[in-house]
């Protein structure tokens, strides 16, 4: 290249606008109940059981069949194909066959004319349910063996011999609510029979793949019969990565008896009462320690309450038996996970998938250590690290203190000095002193402070899931289309690919236009979730583009009589060492000279690898790092509480898009501390939801975010060969709110002045702040 060369600005590392942030504002982004319907549309409501567990005797459906517009009820015996869902375990029903296994659960629909005349005759078909004994607690499914999964364990060293041993012990128990998705865009999908026995299926999803294999297997078809598309949703969040199909195969069967297009769309109420939430949890655990704070054991028993089935309740307890080290070394521990099966909605993925029930106990134990020893809990934590330090005695497969539970060695940790940067920006330990001379003259009010790590590991656990697919079409206007396997949730993917795309042929990014999912272009495409999407689908699409690239590149150096190596791409221009031309003239130029302007890229996630019987193994192809420090104050005579101050400093390697990353780290932070707060799930004791609409059930406002609420990057590159030297940043973030709930605990523990473990239930709601300022 000649010195005088000019070199363009490159997309990537831009914080260029979301790629429909315009449309969205608009009101001009089509989701899929903006859909033009096709003339002859039905509409479908679900009818719901109303009992907890029973035998299903009947179903009368004569007066809702009789009302006006109603075209017809759909149960189980009008399913074409297997009546079971296509899900991994086998063991969800499409409608409910002889028995109802919670309230809310989806017994048949109803079809008709409008929305309202198909809700309305919905709660006119009379069930018949004689009553069954309904398992409604972790405590009785345990004592049952009411399990949809069995159990797993996980043990390194001899962690009964080393709690025997410990200077100290601390043993405790902790339960952690579960969360709604709450997506601004509810459940929908809209099913059309096509020509000769084919469907195209709208649904609002974040795995098309899985939602064409679930219709198809409905209706006794070939995966190829049936088309998804999926141009974005209205959020996500892992609520619509398998509940989604549940939809999208009621829609269909309906459509494919009544031989007419039929759309579904669940209201608020109706979404809370029949799909699931984020996994509550039950832990116990034991820990040993010495008067340092480090741990020497540890004993822990995770209880995921799952519902009626398996869902993803496996994949998801596996990834909080994998993060229950968080930051630190566990060098003695022992961990059992069980997969309780209860009589309510079966939960499902939500962001962090487990991690977060993982996490938190770790950090619950590592408080109360510092606070029983009398020491700073951040001085715990970093005490606990893991480090390139040698074991005083080795380990199977490890010397060091950098190895996790599960046998993967922990080779880009950043976590020491990613902290003490934190320590030193946040002001912690000036901080400390200035909430002690506070609390000292403060009856009422108290404040607390923390400082929380996170280490997320980034990839499917299941590895058949890391791979990718994308295509790439350059048009004759040098104009360029992106299609691939993820899906726009509004996390910015689709403008993410776009840059990779845009830098890899020298273009500007307003030349690149990335279209809708589609199963129909992108086949077998993995879920958009574990915060892969861009890892895998960026990737994808730029092998795609290099593609063309380099067709490109050899035809103009045949021109220029050079290498393909001499030419290169930059601001939408082609340089040769003797020419200068136009991306757009030089495309023209290749198709009058048939070349290839279009290709394919699939991408594979390296290194990974994992025994799924023994949870060993390297599941993740590297690791997220970040930190937060929350203060917060609580009011000591009525629990309320509220967050003051939060900094945060994460890493998401070197920035595709530093706007959108930095969205995603303040919304899945906001969203955390949501969990941890006020959004609480009840249930009462007949096993209905009590807290299914916003009137009970509260999710973070603009009002709950703190005035002072700062996000720095971490300025360092991903030390793995990934797109563009990023890392994911949909989920680790969210971890970032353990933060608030272990700043809550420090302001029950100042306010009660003595060194015993805070009992704090998550969310940490009012009430339950002032349990824990009562209980010991």
């Amino acid at each position: 290249m000649s010195p005088s060369t000019p070199v363009a600005a490159r997309a990537s590392g831009q914080s260029h606008p979301h790629e429909s942030a315009f449309a969205q504002v608009a009101g001009a982004a089509t989701y899929v109940d903006d859909i033009p319907e096709v003339r002859g549309t039905l509409y479908a409501a679900p009818i719901l059981s109303t009992v907890a567990h029973g035998k299903l005797l009947g179903v009368d459906s004569r007066i809702a069949l009789a009302m006006p517009g109603v075209r017809g009820v759909i149960l189980t015996q009008d399913i074409p194909g297997d009546p079971m869902l296509a899900a991994f375990a086998g063991d969800e029903p499409i409608f409910a066959i002889d028995t109802v296994q919670h309230i809310g659960q989806v017994v048949g629909v109803v079809v008709a004319d409008s929305v309202a005349q198909a809700r309305h005759a919905a709660r006119k078909v009379i069930l018949a349910i004689e009553a069954l004994p309904a398992i409604l607690t972790v405590k009785d499914a345990l004592a049952a063996q009411s399990y949809v999964l069995p159990p797993v364990f996980v043990n390194r060293g001899d962690a009964t011999r080393a709690l025997a041993r410990a200077p100290h012990t601390l043993s405790g128990t902790l339960e952690v609510g579960g969360q709604e998705h709450f997506y601004l865009e509810g459940q929908i999908a809209y099913a059309l029979p096509q020509e000769q026995h084919q469907w195209l299926i709208y649904s609002s999803t974040q795995h098309p793949g899985e939602v064409q294999h679930w219709v198809a297997h409905a209706l006794g078809l070939d995966n190829h019969a049936v088309r998804v598309e999926c141009r974005r949703l209205g959020g996500g969040f892992g609520g619509k990565e398998t509940q989604a199909g549940h939809l999208a195969v009621w829609a269909a069967v309906a459509a494919a008896k009544l031989k007419r297009p039929v759309k579904l769309r669940l209201d608020r109420d109706e979404d809370f009462m029949v799909t699931g939430k984020r996994h509550p949890f039950s832990y116990a655990y034991t820990a040993g320690f010495d008067d340092t704070g480090r741990l020497c054991g540890l004993k822990l028993m995770m209880a995921a309450h799952c519902g009626f089935s398996a869902d993803l309740s496996g994949p998801v307890a596996d990834r909080a038996i994998f993060h229950a080290d968080n930051a630190y070394f566990l060098e003695d521990v022992e961990i059992s996970s069980y997969r309780c099966k209860l009589n309510t909605q079966s939960h499902t993925a939500f962001r962090g998938f487990g991690g977060p029930q993982g996490m938190i106990v770790t950090e619950t134990i590592l408080s109360d250590i510092a606070r029983h020893l009398g020491l700073d809990p951040l001085d715990v934590r970093q005490r606990n690290l893991y480090a390139d330090e040698a074991l005083s005695s080795p380990t199977l497969n490890s010397n060091k203190r950098d190895t996790t539970h599960y046998g993967m060695q922990v080779e880009d940790n950043i976590l020491q000095p990613l902290l003490s940067k934190l320590e030193l920006t946040a002001q912690y330990r000036r901080r400390l002193e200035a909430i002690s001379t506070y609390n000292a003259k403060s009856q009422v009010i108290k404040r607390g402070i923390a400082l929380t790590p996170v280490k997320f590991g980034i990839s499917f656990t299941a590895t058949l899931f890391n791979q990718a697919g994308a295509l790439v079409h350059v048009y004759l206007d040098g104009s360029i289309q992106v299609n691939h396997g993820g899906t726009e949730m509004g996390q910015g993917l689709n403008t993410k690919v776009a840059q990779i795309v845009a830098d890899e042929l020298g273009v500007p990014l307003s030349r690149v236009l990335t279209t809708a999912s589609d199963t129909s272009k992108i086949p077998n495409a993995s879920a958009t979730a574990a915060s892969a999407g861009t890892d895998l689908n960026g990737r994808a699409a730029q092998f795609a583009a290099r593609h063309v690239r380099d067709n490109l590149a050899q035809f103009v150096g045949g021109l220029d009589v050079c290498g393909a190596g001499a030419i290169r791409f930059d601001g939408g221009l082609i340089y040769g060492p003797n020419s200068t031309r136009p991306f757009d003239e030089v495309v023209k130029l290749a198709y009058a000279n048939r070349i290839q302007l279009w290709s394919d890229g699939f991408y594979r996630t390296p290194k990974i690898h994992y025994d799924k019987a023994t949870l060993s193994g390297r599941p993740f192809y590297y690791f997220a790092y970040g930190a937060a420090c929350t203060e917060v104050a609580i009011d000591t005579l009525t629990g309320e509480s509220r967050v003051l101050r939060v900094d945060i400093l994460h890493d998401v390697g070197r920035s595709i898009n530093p706007a959108i990353d930095i969205g995603q780290i303040e919304g899945g932070f906001v969203q955390g501390m949501g969990w941890l707060t006020t959004e609480q799930l009840v249930w009462n004791d007949q096993g209905a939801l009590s807290t299914h609409a916003p009137s009970t059930y509260k999710i973070p406002t603009a009002g709950d975010v703190p005035k002072h609420f700062r996000v720095d990057l971490w300025p360092e590159p991903n030390r793995e060969d990934n797109v563009f030297g990023s890392k994911a940043v949909g989920e680790p973030p969210f971890m970032l709110a353990i933060s608030v709930f272990e700043a809550l605990r420090d302001a029950v523990a100042q306010a009660r002045g003595d060194s015993g473990a805070v009992r704090l239930t998550a969310p940490a709601t009012a009430e339950n702040v002032l349990r824990a300022l009562t209980l010991n």
